[in-house]
């Protein structure tokens, strides 16, 4: 229970502090300029700096992932921004899930019944179509999968590689957000937080996240077939 016992003190201890303070948009419009000439003067550091910092409040699940996503794509550009936002999310999701399946998962075995198990070794069978759809829907919330994903047993290689693909379109999008909020900032405007819930955006991750079950339907046809 050692891993699980050090995030949930951080959690605490994050709040204890008052520190989700600076986890908002009127922290960032009080120091964006002070943000801005740092990356200048600083480069690739802000770099590992902004990826730490990301994957830390993943992994503590604190409630701060789009707004730092946000961030990147103001800081670094919407290029630059996805690429280390997905980095630092993966990380941050990867540290959760191992915490979990260490403290977790031997309980979660004992206790788990049949029909457990069976939609266990299911999920584990195909756990890069599920994990993608999980990942590409955006309605799931990102702790969740994590723990879920640990206590099903999913292998760490499939498990990273479905989150750093699903979480690419959503990260894009509040990249782009965020390069465009310095305007928002200065003239007072707000940030729609549910763009992604729009219809342009969210059909097409729906389209996605039902193409990544395609592999998964066609197998499970397959076996129905009867042979010949």
């Amino acid at each position: 229970m050692l891993p699980v016992a050090i995030l949930a003190l951080g959690f605490a201890l994050f709040f204890v502090f008052d520190l989700d303070r600076y986890l908002s948009f009127d922290a960032l419009r009080d120091h964006r300029q002070a943000l801005v000439d740092w990356i200048e003067s600083t480069g690739g550091v802000a770099w590992a700096l902004y990826v730490g910092a990301y994957a830390l409040i993943v992994t503590l699940s604190l409630p701060g992932g789009t707004l730092m996503t946000i961030v990147g794509g103001f800081l670094f550009g919407p290029l630059i921004g996805s690429v280390l936002a997905v980095i630092g999310a993966t990380l941050g999701a990867a540290g959760l899930f191992l915490a979990a399946r260490h403290a977790f998962a031997d309980y979660f075995h004992a206790k788990a019944g049949r029909a457990l198990r069976r939609m266990e070794a299911g999920f584990q069978e195909n756990a890069l179509g599920y994990l993608l759809f999980l990942r590409l829907v955006p309605v799931f919330p990102f702790w969740l999968v994590n723990l879920v994903s640990a206590l099903l047993g999913v292998r760490l290689g499939a498990y990273v590689l479905a989150t750093a693909i699903g979480i690419v379109p959503g990260t894009v999008i509040y990249a782009y957000v965020g390069d465009g909020l310095g305007a928002a900032l200065e003239t007072g405007g707000k940030v729609d937080l549910n763009i992604i819930y729009e219809p342009q955006f969210l059909l097409p991750m729906i389209g996605l996240a039902m193409l990544a079950l395609v592999p998964v339907a066609y197998k499970k046809l397959r076996r129905r077939r009867p042979s010949r």
